[in-house]
């Protein structure tokens, strides 16, 4: 299994960013996905999921409104689309096989700030 994360940056508050999880190794058209995230000093946290086929789509609380979870299972990629970024959202961010970070990669470092 490998798993590829890309895509974050340095964006100031209300900023704009668009992740990338690039996958191989296991039939990603098979498998829900989800986004984690882990702050400096904090635990991982779960941010959003999407079923195998796109239909079902959840948000923790904090990002519901701002972030896009989406994914193109002919090119076995995962993506979310992070809008009005704010300060809370800096964060390495990982895409999973489950919200306890199952098979994540190394991650992509997000960093909000002025």
């Amino acid at each position: 299994v490998q798993v590829v994360e890309s895509g974050g940056g340095l964006v100031q508050p209300g900023g704009s960013l668009t992740l990338s999880c690039s996958t191989s190794g296991f039939p990603f058209s098979g498998w829900p996905m989800f986004w984690v995230r882990q702050a400096p000093g904090k635990e991982l946290e779960w941010v959003a999921d999407i079923n195998n086929v796109g239909t079902v789509i959840t948000y923790t609380e904090s990002v519901k409104g701002r972030f896009t979870i989406s994914r193109d299972n002919a090119k076995n990629t995962l993506y979310l689309q992070m809008n009005n970024l704010k300060l809370e959202d800096t964060a390495v961010y990982y895409c999973a096989r489950n919200r306890l970070g199952r098979n994540k990669g190394r991650g992509t470092q997000v960093t909000v700030s002025s």
